[in-house]
């Protein structure tokens, strides 16, 4: 096969040809040209329009064939379009004025999925900045036509992105457990410029909306998705309760000193792991302290007992055992307890909708743990907008250009 034929089966030359392909001091140099057969498109609109004049000769970086770096040389016309004006005329295999050929582009972003952009830029030899800018343009090109029509189900959860409580808010879809929107902060404007961003339609499709307990989630959803079913997420209720029980711990600690630290070195996971998730040795110690009286103790089995609450399969059942909980709980004279239980006092209408709506954030917190990857894998990110741009790439199943090669 020609290196001419290889060239034209894997760039969109459509109006165009290959006049030589030679080799250069950088590389494979393709020369194109207009091919007279067709009229020149306007580059707003994609019309036919008249030929007006010439601009110099661009190089367009193409995939490497062989290892070999490859490069479209053309001197793009110029076009006087009746709806756009004067405009570059449209080159099908290129996107905007970017210098890299749309099959690069999806090549780059393709493998940026999977590798760290300095990984990519150096399996490529290419800067940092070219696998950045191809990965905007796959971004770009995706979120515009991606296919949020049938939303009905989000989970809202905030992620830390560095340390300092600096934190992003993402959105999810349940249904398909995709990245829906991602925006800086975890504030109420945060979640305000989400539902500017969706709409007022959309957002009077939404049925359920899943998030923790967090106040200004709370007011904003109620303000702009009413009609939303609001559903506390499980696994942050748990986990308020995971931190009271431990809290208990430290406490009786600090009040017996260090008999008691010795008496409960290395418990902490023993009072806050499933009882079927306990080793041997661990069922065996947890049997010994049972014998205390200590207020650990009496937090465990709290623990245990509020498991119950998720086994209703009813609001109103689910309710009555809440009553109960919360009176052994506020009796219990153990101050993280009785916190946690007028935490859930205080959000008890919201929280028995899970009983309404099933739904939860375990996918999200799925989703959340593959973000918190995509940072640790390139040792962070210095801007948010790079990290959300990143989190949109690997997460929201983008669609990318159709190229007529594929090349990863």
């Amino acid at each position: 096969m020609l290196v001419e034929n290889l060239i034209k089966s894997t760039v969109e030359l459509q109006g165009f040809r290959v006049v030589e392909v030679r080799m250069g001091d950088d590389g494979l140099e393709a020369e194109l040209a207009p091919d007279a057969r067709y009229a020149p498109r306007c580059g707003g609109c994609g019309a036919p329009a008249r030929y007006r004049d010439k601009r110099s000769a661009r190089l367009f970086r193409h995939v490497p064939l062989w290892g070999i770096a490859t490069r479209l040389v053309y001197a793009p016309r110029r076009v006087d379009c009746p709806r756009c004006g004067v405009r570059v005329e449209a080159m099908p295999w290129a996107s905007g004025k970017r210098r890299m050929t749309r099959a690069l582009m999806v090549t780059l972003a393709t493998w940026a999925r999977m590798l760290t952009w300095r990984q990519v830029a150096a399996l490529f030899h290419c800067s940092w900045d070219t696998v950045a800018a191809a990965v905007d343009d796959a971004v770009a090109y995706g979120l515009e036509r991606r296919d949020i029509s049938e939303l009905t189900h989000i989970g809202v959860d905030e992620i830390s992105r560095k340390r300092g409580h600096v934190y992003l808010t993402n959105v999810y879809d349940l249904v398909t457990s995709r990245l829906i929107w991602s925006g800086e902060g975890r504030a109420r404007e945060t979640l305000d410029a989400f539902f500017d961003w969706l709409g007022e339609e959309r957002a009077a499709r939404l049925e359920g909306i899943c998030c923790d307990m967090w106040r200004p989630y709370i007011d904003v959803i109620k303000a702009r998705a009413p009609q939303a079913t609001l559903v506390f997420d499980k696994f942050h209720i748990v986990g308020h309760l995971m931190k009271a029980v431990d809290e208990v711990r430290r406490d009786e600690i600090r009040e017996k000193g260090e008999d008691a630290k010795a008496l409960m070195k290395k418990t902490r996971y023993i009072w806050l792991k499933n009882p079927w998730n306990l080793s041997a040795n661990q069922r065996a110690r947890l049997a010994d302290l049972e014998r205390l009286n200590l207020k650990i103790n009496r937090a465990y089995l709290l623990k245990e007992a509020f498991r119950e609450f998720w086994s209703y399969t009813t609001s109103g059942w689910a309710r009555r055992y809440l009553d109960k909980w919360f009176w052994w709980a506020t009796h219990s004279r153990l101050a993280p307890m009785r916190d946690f239980a007028w935490m859930l006092r205080r959000h008890q209408d919201d929280l028995l909708s899970y009983f309404k709506l099933p739904i939860d954030n375990g996918a999200v917190e799925g989703l959340n743990n593959k973000a918190r990857m995509i940072a640790h894998k390139a040792y962070g990110f210095r801007s948010a907008k790079n990290y959300i741009r990143n989190l949109y790439h690997c997460m929201a199943k983008l669609p990318l250009p159709k190229t007529l090669h594929t090349f990863a």
